[in-house]
């Protein structure tokens, strides 16, 4: 009977998930020609090894970029979402107004708002410059520099998901034991001390599924990227997933983009199978 009531679901995932995965790797073995299937040419593992020796942008530099972006989402975010989950917790109208306001930006669409800081970030007419030139500050190129522009995306992505990771870290915060903390201020602990020595340590089940959350993510993120910089300048913000499109959508070289899908996929498979263990323990610990 299990397996009747699943066997929608089931059906659904095999066909939009397991079966694409299956063709990818399958895919991945050709030197593939995507106007006639039937005349592609099986090459092995020739995409494979070519992963260390393509032409730019390489397999190297969409790693790098990858591993530069989830750095900067996930130090950046898991900090911020911590510092105002804290702020949050301490209630009042204003911090449950807040709360809406933090966590607006998650729940509006990708595409929108990217496009939205596209003008933001306008070297001539943008916001962002606008208030750095009020404020007697240099003013960067944002998208158009080839060392901004990553930053810039990362920015972006943290106003857009930090509201995500509030709401876990309050969940986490509620759940904690507020008797320690307590304890720890009449034994005279200010509240750096009380942080570090009590509230941390009961979060950090919640900061490791956070991290783990984040990086799968980071490591999916494309829409941004296509919207904002579409990989540029220069290639500074091709990620993997960014160069898994261009390598089969753009340059049409399908069976290499397959390959750069796989490996994409197994390095997030890790992180999943992570996640799934860090549930399993947060919910023990519960």
């Amino acid at each position: 009977m299990g397996w009747l009531y699943t066997a929608p679901a089931l059906a659904v995932f095999a066909v939009f998930t397991i079966g694409p995965t299956a063709y990818t790797l399958y895919i991945s073995f050709f030197h593939w020609n995507t106007l006639n299937a039937a005349m592609s040419r099986y090459i092995g593992l020739a995409n494979y090894r070519s992963l260390l020796g393509h032409s730019t942008p390489s397999f190297l530099t969409g790693a790098w970029h990858s591993l530069y972006f989830t750095a900067g989402t996930v130090i950046g975010g898991t900090a911020l979402s911590l510092a105002l989950a804290l702020l949050l917790q301490r209630g009042g109208r204003l911090m449950s107004a807040s709360r809406v306001a933090i966590f607006a930006p998650y729940a509006t669409p990708v595409v929108a708002t990217s496009l939205a800081w596209v003008w933001i970030f306008n070297p001539q007419f943008g916001l962002a410059d606008a208030v750095l030139k009020a404020a007697h500050l240099p003013q960067p190129l944002w998208l158009q520099s080839a060392s901004w522009a990553m930053p810039s995306v990362i920015v972006y992505s943290l106003w857009h998901e930090v509201g995500f990771t509030v709401v876990l870290f309050l969940g986490g915060l509620a759940v904690i034991s507020p008797e320690l903390g307590e304890a720890a201020r009449v034994d005279g602990a200010n509240a750096w001390q009380e942080f570090w020595h009590v509230t941390w340590p009961q979060l950090r089940p919640v900061t490791a599924f956070v991290v783990i959350i984040t990086s799968i993510t980071s490591l999916q993120a494309f829409t941004q990227f296509y919207e904002m910089s579409q990989g540029g300048p220069v290639y500074a913000t091709t990620t993997l997933s960014y160069l898994v499109y261009q390598e089969a959508f753009v340059f049409f070289d399908t069976g290499y983009g397959a390959a750069l899908a796989l490996v994409l996929f197994v390095v997030i498979a890790g992180f999943t199978l992570l996640q799934r263990r860090t549930t399993s323990r947060i919910a023990a610990a519960a």
